[in-house]
């Protein structure tokens, strides 16, 4: 008698009226299209799955890249039990009782237990701690599943006991091949039916998927079985069709992690690299999933200032009034004074030297012993402030320009601003290398 028999994976034989995209899963390691970073011959992943050695994973990917469909095909060729929870429905309550189970199970027949969890970072932290000591003694084998950054969304503490793999995006060779195979499957695909799909319907859902298979297969399939065949029984799918079936584009975007955090680094980096494309394609994305038109222009405010700088002091008052007038206007409009700034700071002569100059002032504000201000420059507004010699010696410049060069203004010579040979920076230069000779000639 099997004690542990209502807990033992039930049979996922795709049946006829499911999902295409859930009937033409992997059902073998060799059926995987791409993800050879992970599953190519002698990695180690592919090795731990065939000699049944698997230990705590973290599978991360954005949608329709193979996650819950890896994790089936393990519980296909490994010897352990194979448990299937979706973090969405499942409480702590089950969760407990699966682990006793399984506790049990290696104490009396030395069997494993895989503990797939789908959608893993749903789960709060109360229900995350659950599962850190059975994975740390290997009472289960947890398969966790997940389109969000674990190492922003999993406790650290189960991430330092999993191996994390990121499955990547499919490529359009990828997808085409996974979308032609569905057509030709008469078991699992769209193989009984008479399909004639145009090499620009195709074309068309490669690109509409992102690199997501399941965005494409389904819309294959809507496509199918909404078009009405003609005389012979034909299904003519045509680019026509395909637009109607995928209707507005999805953009994979989050607020708080990889999606934003990459867009806007690709973004900044773009326009102080001076890609102007690149620049105004990232602002696109970020402006089309709905990021926060503060959040874009306050970066732009910040490029203008650190990249650009004094090169072209122009930039940073037009990105200024850019962040204004986008506020101000609001989306959709917003995008147009977000889209000249970025594009001119794109464009402008770059240096950082402003921002260079403030880090290591602050460094050694921060590190260093604090200087005095020297008596010359001190204020001397106040009564009294002459008998304690406060601004003694001090040369006003505009009446003694020449004799004013050798004035200190700091007590030692640090040096912290070094302007660029670009834009009109390189006029800031020239003056601060004149002072220099002016300063050794007078001595």
């Amino acid at each position: 008698m099997n004690l542990f028999k209502n807990l033992e994976s039930k049979d996922n034989t795709p049946q006829e009226n499911s999902p295409l995209a859930y009937r033409m899963r992997p059902r073998a390691l060799e059926e995987f299209v791409n993800q050879k970073h992970l599953l190519a011959e002698g990695k180690p992943l592919l090795r731990a799955i065939k000699a049944d050695r698997l230990t705590s994973i973290i599978l991360y990917g954005p949608p329709g890249t193979g996650k819950t469909a890896l994790a089936s095909v393990i519980s296909k060729v490994t010897n352990s039990l194979f448990c299937r929870l979706n973090a969405v429905t499942s409480s702590v309550k089950e969760l407990r009782v699966v682990i006793e189970t399984a506790r049990k199970r290696k104490k009396l027949y030395n069997q494993k237990t895989i503990l797939f969890i789908d959608e893993i970072h749903r789960f709060n932290k109360a229900q995350q701690d659950v599962l850190m000591p059975d994975v740390e003694e290997g009472n289960v084998i947890l398969i966790g599943a997940t389109t969000h950054n674990p190492f922003f969304s999993i406790n650290p503490p189960i991430i330092s006991r999993s191996g994390v793999f990121e499955l990547k995006p499919l490529g359009d060779d990828d997808i085409l091949k996974i979308l032609s195979t569905a057509l030709r499957d008469k078991e699992r695909g769209l193989g009984k039916m008479k399909i004639k799909v145009t090499e620009e319907a195709l074309k068309l859902m490669v690109r509409a998927s992102d690199g997501d298979a399941r965005r494409a297969l389904n819309i294959l399939e809507i496509g199918a079985l909404t078009t009405l065949p003609d005389e012979d029984n034909v299904i003519h799918y045509s680019r026509q069709v395909a637009l109607d079936c995928i209707g507005r584009k999805v953009v994979l975007y989050d607020n708080k992690e990889d999606g934003h955090y990459d867009t806007i680094s690709g973004f900044i980096k773009s326009m102080r690299g001076s890609d102007p494309d690149a620049c105004v394609y990232w602002l696109a994305k970020m402006i089309y999933a709905g990021e926060d038109v503060r959040f874009i222009a306050r970066r732009i405010v910040i490029c203008a200032a650190e990249d650009v700088g004094n090169a072209d002091p122009q930039a940073l008052i037009l990105a200024n009034a850019a962040m204004q007038a986008a506020l101000n206007i609001g989306l959709p409009e917003a995008r147009i004074p977000l889209a000249q700034a970025a594009l001119y700071i794109a464009c402008a002569p770059k240096s950082n030297a402003s921002y260079l100059a403030i880090e290591s002032a602050l460094k050694d504000v921060r590190e260093k012993r604090l200087l005095e201000v020297p008596e010359g420059i001190k204020d001397a507004h106040y009564k009294g402030a002459r008998r304690l010699k406060r601004g003694e010696g001090y040369i006003y410049p505009h009446d003694r320009e020449q004799e004013a060069l050798e004035q200190k203004y700091l007590p030692c010579k640090n040096r912290y601003y070094f302007p660029k040979d670009k834009g009109l920076e390189a006029g800031f230069k020239e003056l601060l290398e004149l002072k220099e000779k002016l300063i050794k000639g007078g001595a």
